[in-house]
């Protein structure tokens, strides 16, 4: 048991693993920021849109 712990701790192939797991969350995060803020944008831009229209409708139709 013990020298398989020890073959353990001496492996490399682990790091390279773990290596390309951070490199992966890193340009993931990346991307997932660069997304964020364009869906933001025209998230509010759209319901802005929305807003004016159901405002311009109501006034039109003596709502209110």
């Amino acid at each position: 048991m013990k020298t398989k712990i020890i073959q353990f701790l001496r492996e490399e192939d682990g790091v390279t693993t773990l290596e390309y797991g951070v490199l992966a969350a890193v340009v993931a995060v990346v991307i997932g920021s660069v997304f964020y803020t364009e869906f933001s944008s025209t998230l509010t831009n759209l319901l802005g849109l929305v807003d004016t229209k159901v405002t311009n409708a109501a006034g039109a139709s003596g709502a209110g």
